[in-house]
């Protein structure tokens, strides 16, 4: 298995003393598990952030296998990182990204979707310019998942979210959604 793509990082997980276990969104070949030597180092540290934007290759012998990943950041977010609510909007959706869907399944939507998103994150002087992007983004990925269209809200879709996706699961991903609304609370 060879893939070369695009991909946003969703997660990042220690693996050993030196690597790191990567999730990251692809447009052709959806979500992406790999093993990244030396992902914790101090060069590849930053590019591992969630919301980043790299240039993946994933390799394996086999499918089934883990495969070794490399990665070459194409567009950072790590400024947002240090701000509170675009923190924790980024740690909300790439976190519901890495839990709920399956890996292998292309989901060309949700990744621009996704893109889109942290674009608008990024690039809104405050919440209100991207508040309305997260709640479809939720929406949309509800509907890609078979849950229906979704709801144009962010408490509906908080309770559609937790009633489908997250039913009889440890769900502590929804503790990073609760943060980002008690952060929008506040913002107003």
């Amino acid at each position: 298995m060879l893939i070369q793509s695009p991909a946003l990082v969703v997660a990042v997980r220690q693996h050993g003393e030196h690597g790191t276990i990567l999730r990251a969104l692809t447009p052709g070949h959806g979500l992406q598990p790999g093993y990244v030597r030396g992902g914790r180092s101090r060069r590849l540290r930053p590019v591992l952030l969630p919301g980043n934007l790299v240039q993946a290759e994933f390799r394996a012998r086999v499918e089934e296998q883990l495969a070794a990943a490399t990665v070459e950041l194409t567009h950072s977010r790590a400024p947002l990182l240090s701000e509170p609510l675009p923190a924790a909007a980024i740690e909300w959706v790439c976190a519901l990204v890495a839990v709920t869907l399956p890996e292998g399944q292309p989901y060309p939507n949700l990744f621009q979707g996704l893109s889109g998103l942290l674009d608008a994150i990024e690039h809104a002087p405050s919440a209100r310019g991207w508040v309305e992007g997260l709640v479809r983004f939720e929406a949309l990925l509800l509907a890609e998942l078979g849950y229906g269209a979704g709801a144009p809200d962010l408490h509906r879709n908080g309770r559609a979210l937790d009633a489908h996706l997250f039913a009889g699961r440890k769900a502590d991903v929804l503790a990073a959604r609760e943060r980002l609304v008690q952060r929008l609370r506040k913002a107003d």
